[in-house]
């Protein structure tokens, strides 16, 4: 039962990572992420609907739910849930991101996580996960945006308790953005 579960799982995980706002050539913005940016596109209120219509440029969004860095196992991680496999090499002019926050919920349930956010990315913004890919979307020639932790609403959410290290990341992600030329963090 488990398996037939977690292969279900997967296939979700495939159908979902494919281009879901727009499929048109022509696109030059790529958005790359997790629930934070997936929400709300089956009703065109997504992040990626959001941005065509104030912006009139056409995102390819392959956010999907549940998108992380790190994988217990390697079948979640090759059904679209890793983030950086979302990436697909095009003539991108901005690549907007955004990601670690099911890292904390789900690798250290946000308690003691240091260990989690230093593979993410160190302290100071020059090592981890979260580096190595901007690094890598950089290459391509594209501006980065880097979108910051998902802020609790201020009601009881299974996030509530992330807050301590989501402050962590987040000014991690301030020392990457110094670091880098041509990527912005946007904080949340």
């Amino acid at each position: 039962m488990f398996r037939f579960l977690l292969g279900c799982l997967c296939l979700f995980g495939l159908f979902a990572c494919g281009e879901q706002v727009s499929t048109r050539e022509g696109a030059r913005i790529l958005l790359l992420g997790d629930s934070m940016f997936a929400a709300n596109t089956a009703t065109n209120e997504g992040v990626a609907d959001v941005i065509e219509n104030t912006f009139g440029q056409e995102v390819v969004d392959r956010s999907v739910p549940g998108a992380r860095y790190f994988h217990g196992l390697p079948i979640s991680g090759a059904a679209g849930l890793n983030l950086p496999a979302q990436f697909r090499a095009s003539d991108w002019n901005v690549i907007i991101v955004n990601g670690g926050g099911n890292d904390l919920l789900f690798g250290c349930g946000c308690g003691k996580c240091d260990g989690v956010l230093d593979r993410l990315i160190s302290s100071d913004g020059r090592q981890g996960a979260i580096p190595a890919f901007v690094a890598k979307l950089r290459k391509t020639g594209a501006q980065v945006v880097y979108a910051g932790y998902l802020r609790n609403p201020g009601t009881t959410t299974m996030i509530k308790a992330c807050g301590p290290a989501g402050n962590e990341l987040d000014r991690r992600l301030g020392e990457l953005d110094k670091l880098v030329p041509g990527m912005i963090f946007l904080p949340m």
